[in-house]
């Protein structure tokens, strides 16, 4: 497979699908979903210029430190000692991938929609908590060190996740007053299939091509523990 995926015979995207399932996950395993890469960090212009690398998320670093500003707190969460010596050290308390993760980008399909529900012990989760909006949720990664979920796979191919077509009430939030309902797209995106074309060719794009390795080793690689992973702040509880 890595043969095949240097000589360009498989896409970026087929690629992170089979290290997913030689990893063991499995979309039938909600604690061990397909992960793949936030890829673009412009989801504000009102064009996408996939030629200008500036668009591109650092995919050398861990998503909680890839604004610069959170390294920090995330170096100091790791030099903490635990008085009791029973937890080894972490930089993240949570993890790129998880359940409740997955059910946060897929709540408005089933059955993610009832999964999500039975979490929140038989209600909707509050709608400040909900999966939104796009740009902000990428805000919120930014802003915040404790929050470094990853994407999912939908996110390359399955538009209908984008929109609310079952109608649920998924409630406002609560200083705008905005009614959640269909997610809230990049200006550049018009609608959710274009979105997921242009993510997709996103995925696909040089720019991709020449540091996605960077990423495979931090989530499938060397760096996911050791010294190696120590030095990337990629240690995840």
């Amino acid at each position: 497979a890595l043969q095949k995926w240097v000589n360009r015979e498989i896409s970026n995207f087929d690629y992170l699908i089979q290290l997913n399932t030689m990893a063991g996950r499995t979309y039938n395993d909600l604690a061990q979903y397909p992960v793949f890469p936030w890829i673009l960090q412009d989801y504000t212009s009102e064009e996408l210029d996939l030629n200008n690398p500036a668009v591109f998320r650092d995919l050398s670093k861990p998503i909680g430190v890839v604004n610069e500003k959170n390294a920090k707190a995330v170096k100091e969460k790791y030099n903490f000692e635990d008085p009791l010596g029973m937890i080894d050290k972490f930089h993240y308390g949570t993890h790129y991938s998880n359940a409740a993760g997955v059910m946060h980008y897929l709540i408005r399909v089933e059955p993610f929609t009832t999964l999500h529900i039975q979490l929140q012990s038989g209600r909707f989760d509050c709608a400040d908590r909900q999966f939104h909006s796009i740009p902000a949720t990428w805000q919120a990664l930014m802003d915040n060190p404790n929050d470094v979920k990853e994407l999912i796979p939908e996110f390359f191919y399955f538009p209908e996740f984008l929109e609310n077509q079952n109608g649920f009430n998924l409630g406002q939030l609560q200083i705008s007053k905005e009614v959640v309902n269909d997610v809230v797209l990049p200006k550049w995106a018009h609608s959710p299939e274009d979105f997921i074309y242009k993510h997709r060719k996103a995925l696909e794009s040089e720019y991709v091509s020449a540091h996605l390795h960077e990423w495979i080793d931090l989530i499938f690689g060397y760096k996911q523990r050791g010294p190696a992973a120590v030095e990337a702040l990629n240690v995840f509880y």
